[in-house]
């Protein structure tokens, strides 16, 4: 009986051993094509170092994939490999990320260059490349700079370079190598198709971003692009927008943690409308704002028909806002998560946004709101420079700045005209004639959604309760919103946003000029919402800000409840 159970036990630790060399096998060969040394924590310094890697490289006949990840990989070891791979021209994956741990910045490089110079040997044509984790630098940009764009990258599909620290030189000389990949790829006959960009970290700001935006609005086939944390602004989020509307397939887009302000967000919701594939968006942390919201919301309403994911936390978004991005979202049965958490929502806000996926069923949508940042001070200051509000005064004349941020049309207006636009009053309006709406038609310029708002708000001004008066105002405001709606390029939302501003419904990013708040204002504007070519999603915006910030329209109460019982029937209607 002993016997047995001593034969028994030594079996039992054969077969543990047995297990344990498969398991460390395991470790550093993937069963199949792929040869693996990942999270081994192997300090690589010379060719010595490197004999049983490069052995077994070499014997690996079909390798297609090889994984170097946490490891730290010298000059002289990255040489050694190097040799290996030079014969391996079914490679397509090479997993290189966190391999330069602990060494010098020089000495990456030069790695780089070997390992790239190897691949070029050996004819293999990649598909993914990782070189995330690995603090390089744009020296090491360079390093990678011939491999891109020789033809062993002509057919890339994934490129991460993810917390690489790539800097703004770095990022430009990426996108030039991009560019020639594909111009090189294309005239060989089969074009670039990189699928999956990630470059998160790596101080990119707007210069890096531009230049890498040129490079993927000519290559067109993105499919994921991950680029948070780049201290991106406007100027960088305008032409990465630009860029995403000739990546029709794109499904996933994260900016993360970049600075988006209004106009970046504007730029970002046109070029969404372009795109019918996108399942996940993450503008997160990116001080997207209210007016930024709206924008995006208006987006959401017309298109991205199958959206799974949306992030607008931390964005300093109001109460309201957040509400019109909620009920924008409400009826797209495949969305599954939407994230407003961090944001200026307050306790009511928080509620109705609750409220809003209740009624639905849908509860489980919302994310956590535990940080939120309370109610938005809407307070604007009053001790500006009385020079910086002149610049912002009402004058068709004037040069001043659309929604997007470019100059608006300059026109030259006839005197009584120009006398009404600088100081609106009924008699000047009755003075322009028959011809008044012709006259105002042909200075405007209708793709600028602001400029319309404050010529609305002139015109509405002089309102009175008055037969002839009375009936010009409607039939000139009627005309011009008429042919603003109807047109392809007028963007209703920043109309709409606009008015808000200036009716203190909302606090706008940009300094204006105060409107003193006149009944007409509230009364025509009434009847406009009433009128058939009123978007019924934007009269939807209005009641909920309406709703929401009733109080500052209190010195026109009767006005004011007027206008939202008009627009709680147009959108129920």
């Amino acid at each position: 009986m002993q016997q047995l159970f001593s034969s028994y036990s030594k079996g039992k630790l054969m077969a543990s051993e047995d297990i344990a060399q498969l398991t460390e096998a395991l470790s550093k060969t993937h069963v199949g094509e792929e040869l693996s040394y990942r999270g081994q924590g192997l300090k690589l310094d010379d060719e010595q170092s490197v004999e049983e890697i490069a052995r077994e490289i070499e014997q690996c006949k079909y390798l297609k994939a090889l994984t170097l990840e946490g490891n730290t990989i010298g000059v002289e070891a990255a040489q050694a490999i190097a040799k290996a791979l030079e014969s391996k021209k079914e490679l397509q994956r090479c997993h290189w990320s966190d391999m330069f741990t602990g060494r010098l910045r020089s000495e990456i490089p030069p790695a780089l260059k070997s390992l790239g110079s190897a691949l070029m040997t050996s004819g293999t044509r990649l598909t993914e490349l990782d070189l995330s984790d690995n603090a390089f630098g744009p020296d090491g940009v360079k390093g990678i700079e011939g491999l891109l764009k020789s033809p062993v990258c002509h057919t890339l599909e994934e490129l991460r370079l993810n917390n690489c620290g790539m800097g703004i030189g770095g990022g430009i000389i990426l996108a030039s190598a991009l560019a020639e990949c594909y111009k090189q790829s294309s005239v060989a006959g089969s074009p670039l198709k990189l699928k999956v960009f990630i470059a998160g970290r790596n101080r990119l700001e707007n210069d890096g971003a531009i230049a890498l935006a040129h490079s993927f609005q000519m290559i067109g086939s993105l499919e994921e692009v991950h680029m948070p944390q780049n201290g991106i602004s406007h100027p960088g989020i305008t032409a990465l927008a630009t860029a995403m509307q000739h990546n029709l397939n794109l499904r996933v887009l994260n900016l993360n943690d970049n600075t988006f302000t209004k106009r970046g967000a504007v730029a970002m919701a046109q070029a969404l409308r372009h795109l019918r594939n996108v399942q996940v968006i993450n503008f997160g942390d990116c001080l997207v704002r209210s007016e930024g919201a709206i924008a995006i919301a208006a987006a959401l309403r017309e298109g991205l028909p199958i959206l799974k994911e949306l992030n607008l936390s931390f964005g300093e978004i109001s109460e309201a806002a957040a509400l019109v991005v909620a009920r924008a979202l409400r009826d797209k049965a495949g969305l599954q998560k939407l994230d407003l958490n961090g944001n200026c929502l307050g306790d009511d806000g928080c509620e109705a946004l609750k409220e809003v996926w209740e009624s639905v069923n849908r509860a489980d949508v919302l994310g956590s709101l535990s940080d939120d940042e309370g109610e938005l001070d809407e307070e604007e200051e009053d001790d500006e420079d009385t020079e910086e509000e002149d610049e912002e005064q009402n004058s068709v004349n004037g040069i001043k700045e659309n929604g997007d941020g470019s100059p608006a049309k300059v026109t030259l207006c006839s005197p009584g005209l120009l006398s009404f636009l600088n100081s609106p009053t009924s008699e000047k309006l009755l003075n322009l004639g028959a011809k008044r709406t012709q006259l105002i038609e042909q200075q405007l310029d209708f793709t600028d959604a602001t400029k319309i708002a404050e010529v609305f708000l002139q015109i509405t001004s002089v309102y009175k309760e008055e037969a002839e008066l009375k009936q010009v105002v409607f039939e000139t405001v009627d005309t011009l919103l008429r042919k603003a709606f109807s047109s392809p390029h007028f963007q209703s939302y920043i109309f709409v946003s606009s008015l808000m501003v200036n009716l203190g419904l909302l606090k706008g990013e940009e300094k204006m000029k105060k409107v003193c708040v006149l009944p007409g204002h509230l009364i025509v504007l009434e009847h406009c919402v009433g009128q058939d070519y009123f978007p019924v999603d934007q009269a939807d915006v209005l009641e909920i800000f309406l709703t929401r910030n009733s109080e500052v329209l209190e010195s026109c109460s009767s006005a004011r409840d007027a206008l939202k019982t008009t627009l709680e029937k147009r959108i129920t209607a």
